[in-house]
């Protein structure tokens, strides 16, 4: 709605969420004083938006009018879009009675968000050509927006460098994850065989599944990278793989949702700390 935070980034021309998170943190908590490690010269100082129940958002559909729905119609656009929403229609779902009443009216396919995560963070932390969301274009954005020096882009007379982030594995290391998930071995019907993913002399990992991403997030990468990263980074990365894991438990009561609605934030600070803006892109 308008209290979005989201902005485009100059070089990579996408939707980050990069330093979206600090304003829903506790009023004292000390990132939200940190200059340095978010947005340049940025002290946070904004709360957490209300949180809106259908009855709130039902009078605000009611002020769209007169609304063409199918495949036809195009984007409709309205007065206030762009300023206190950005909605191009309105929901055919709102014409049912009970919708507003709905205390959830969206769902999220678990699986394929936390596969969206591992992709962002194995290839950028094994650096993957191509994949990765540490670039050229992330560099040059990094040092639009960030006071990160030691990762900024080094120019000389006829070449561009790129020095090696915290966050990316060495040549050697990567070389020694690929060979461990050559050699590893699951239970029967816990994965697929991943070690047939796996081509060590070219350092790539092939035609992974929404499922095998799912037990790699959570079992595989505090794993991997737990002697090869440096303690914080590791420690970022092994707070969103357990947060994975709680969500997908079989057993869930009301303060646990608290606490991991509460600590979620407080992670994806943390990786907001270390990760290029690029990272947080859609």
């Amino acid at each position: 709605m308008e209290n979005s935070k989201a902005f485009t980034l100059t070089n990579r021309g996408k939707a980050s969420f990069f330093d979206y998170h600090c304003h829903l943190l506790p009023p004292n908590h000390k990132y939200r004083k940190n200059k340095n490690d978010f947005f340049v010269g940025r002290v946070e100082k904004d709360v957490a938006p209300p949180y809106l129940f259908g009855e709130e958002l039902f009078d605000v559909v009611l002020e769209y009018g007169d609304i063409v729905f199918g495949l036809q119609s195009g984007k409709q656009k309205f007065s206030s879009f762009g300023l206190t929403y950005n909605w191009v229609k309105r929901s055919i779902s709102w014409e049912l009675p009970y919708w507003k009443t709905n205390l959830l009216r969206h769902n999220l396919d678990v699986m394929h968000i936390e596969k969206n995560v591992f992709e962002n963070i194995f290839n950028t932390v094994m650096d993957v050509k191509g994949k990765t969301k540490d670039n050229i274009k992330s560099r040059l954005d990094v040092a639009l927006f960030c006071n990160r020096k030691n990762i900024e882009l080094v120019c000389d007379r006829s070449r561009v460098a790129k020095p090696r982030a915290s966050f990316v594995l060495e040549k050697n290391a990567q070389l020694l994850v690929y060979k461990w998930l050559k050699s590893l071995r699951f239970p029967d019907g816990h994965a697929s065989n991943i070690s047939r993913l796996i081509n060590t002399e070219e350092c790539r990992l092939y035609g992974m599944k929404s499922h095998d991403c799912h037990v790699f997030m959570q079992t595989l990468i505090p794993l991997a990278f737990r002697d090869l990263l440096p303690k914080g980074i590791w420690d970022a990365l092994m707070d969103i793989s357990h947060f994975f894991k709680d969500i997908c438990s079989s057993k869930l009561n009301v303060d646990h949702n608290e606490r991991l609605e509460k600590n979620i934030v407080e992670t994806i600070c943390k990786l907001e700390m270390l990760f290029p803006p690029s990272f947080f892109t859609q």
